[in-house]
């Protein structure tokens, strides 16, 4: 397989991918620490997701 050089010495950085690789990082690490199976609510804090709106059924109005 051939890979293009890079010109300039410019590096390409996807931030979205950054970020994805921290947050299975943090999940690794509490996955490691943890005595047993990471529950749901666990993996939630880890990954600092809160329960937000519930999506819109088909059919509702947005309004």
């Amino acid at each position: 397989m051939n890979v293009a050089p890079m010109r300039g010495g410019t590096a390409v950085q996807d931030h979205v991918a950054l970020a994805e690789i921290e947050l299975c990082g943090e999940l690794i690490i509490a996955a490691s620490a943890a005595a047993e199976r990471l529950s749901f609510d666990r993996i939630d804090e880890v990954l600092q997701v809160s329960e937000g709106p519930e999506p819109a059924t088909a059919g509702e109005d947005l309004l």
